[in-house]
């Protein structure tokens, strides 16, 4: 009997990687090409991509903001697999501070949706980070993974990464580029493993939410 029941709910949560998909500027834009054709006698299709470790949806490794850091190769899963809490912080002003958490109680993993609809069609820079102070007080609660539907939990102009360095001292992951349109704000199941990149800064996700089993 498969462990899958029709009545838990799957939420994708995943960008579609595609071209002009929005990228942080400058980095390398998303490409794809078929090198193999059917219609040109090849008995398959075969494509080819070309695309940043950060496009889309994304875990960070710690590599990207530590020079002797884990790549993404090198990260135990269990931080990306578990129940998580989906916090509404699109009401909040500047970065995300501990005074717009709900309470919480017993959770290792904390998603923030900001975005009243994910902007799919172009880049936004006045995005909703979350502050260092947030990110450590998340972490004396038990908190191992932070995500976000924005491109970074720090802010776009930052050059102290004051967030990202929060998440390295306490040995934390990251989600980035998550979408989180149209999920209620509560507790799931979250499933979003970053690809086995040896060297990698960062692995791509296909993440999903799933409705909790019932009590």
């Amino acid at each position: 009997m498969s462990a899958w029941k029709s009545d838990r709910r799957i939420r994708d949560i995943s960008q579609t990687l595609r071209p002009a998909l929005p990228v942080w500027p400058g980095d390398t834009e998303f490409a794809f090409e078929r090198t193999w054709q059917m219609e040109e006698g090849s008995p398959v299709n075969v494509g080819r991509m070309t695309m940043s470790t950060h496009s889309g949806t994304h875990g960070d490794a710690p590599l990207h903001y530590a020079a002797d850091g884990l790549d993404a190769a090198g990260m135990e899963l269990d931080p990306y697999i578990g129940e998580c809490l989906v916090v509404d912080a699109r009401g909040v002003k500047g970065a995300i501070d501990v005074a717009d958490l709900p309470h919480l109680d017993s959770v290792d993993r904390v998603l923030f949706r900001t975005y009243e609809a994910f902007p799919h069609d172009g880049w936004r820079e006045d995005f909703t980070p979350i502050s260092a102070e947030t990110i450590h007080w998340l972490a004396l609660q038990g908190v191992k993974l932070v995500g976000t539907d924005a491109p970074s939990v720090d802010p776009q102009t930052s050059k102290t990464m004051d967030a990202h360095k929060a998440v390295l001292k306490h040995d934390m992951r990251i989600l980035e580029g998550l979408v989180l349109d149209d999920v209620p704000e509560g507790r799931y199941e979250l499933i979003a493993l970053p690809l086995k990149v040896a060297g990698g800064d960062a692995g791509l996700c296909r993440a999903i939410l799933r409705d909790l089993p019932d009590e």
